[in-house]
């Protein structure tokens, strides 16, 4: 069956880790499993930076949310691969500028599912589809998606540290502009994913990775791979950036004492 059109399961295989259930512990959770905390620890053997690195990139998701709410008027999400809720999810960041602000959380995990619908019970502005964020077509005909978003309206489509679960050969800077190309301009794309520019991280991780989630990954990048994913839409300052780097509103969050690997992105919006 093709990715569009294959169902997702809902069975929750504890034998296997999961990148959702990882950067859960990578964030301080509790929804997660030996598995997955003992592949954390072999991937720091490694790469040290890892739990900084987490908690910087979620802070930049709460930093652009609301920058998009507040400073763009963005009132529509489509958070692609969102992973488990944690503490101050995008619906509510976006939410706290304004209660009628819509969010769809995207995730193939049937754990995100869950503990996404239980989350979300009583918010009829959000919700959550178990869904490949591959699936593009199925993400916007999606009963939830059809009720929550209006598309003649400017929307954030957000890719944050998702891409690199993206193997090359499904083209991850397609699918960004498949979903462009189906918002009205003025709309945004927020993409950030893991790079390095050195060869032996790159091949280490993605190897690694592979095989731990057995398939479910993509690649490290080098940073000029993210520009091509981003063609055609106008780059925003301070343009892709290491994203603790990008609009802080605070110096006091985590350094990262080590740079073998980086969150690297930024926003662009379609002209």
């Amino acid at each position: 069956m093709s990715q569009e059109t294959q169902p997702q399961s809902s069975t929750v295989d504890v034998s296997i880790p999961s990148v959702a259930r990882m950067y859960d512990y990578y964030l301080g959770g509790k929804d997660n499993y030996s598995v997955d905390r003992e592949a954390c620890e072999e991937l720091n053997k490694v790469v040290p930076s890892t739990q900084v690195l987490a908690i910087n990139n979620r802070r930049f998701l709460q930093r652009v949310v609301r920058w998009l709410a507040v400073e763009q008027g963005i009132r529509q999400f489509i958070d692609h691969g969102s992973g488990l809720p944690t503490q101050d999810n995008v619906h509510q960041v976006a939410q706290r500028v304004d209660p009628e602000s819509r969010v769809v959380y995207v995730d193939n995990d049937p754990i995100v599912l869950a503990h996404g619908r239980a989350l979300l019970e009583e918010n009829d502005n959000t919700a959550v589809i178990q869904a490949d964020m591959r699936d593009t077509d199925g993400i916007f005909g999606s009963p939830e998606v059809e009720r929550l978003i209006d598309f003649n309206e400017p929307v954030a489509a957000l890719f944050v540290s998702v891409l690199h679960c993206i193997p090359d050969k499904d083209d991850p800077a397609a699918l960004v502009r498949r979903v462009a190309e189906r918002l009205v301009p003025g709309s945004f794309l927020v993409v950030c994913q893991l790079v390095s520019e050195d060869k032996a991280t790159r091949d280490f991780v993605s190897d690694f990775m592979d095989k731990t989630t057995h398939g479910n990954w993509g690649r490290v990048r080098q940073a000029r791979d993210l520009e091509q994913f981003l063609d055609g839409l106008e780059i925003l300052e301070p343009g892709l950036v290491e994203v603790s780097t990008w609009r802080p509103d605070t110096d006091l969050g985590p350094k990262q004492l080590t740079t073998e690997w980086i969150e690297y992105g930024g926003v662009a919006r379609k002209p």
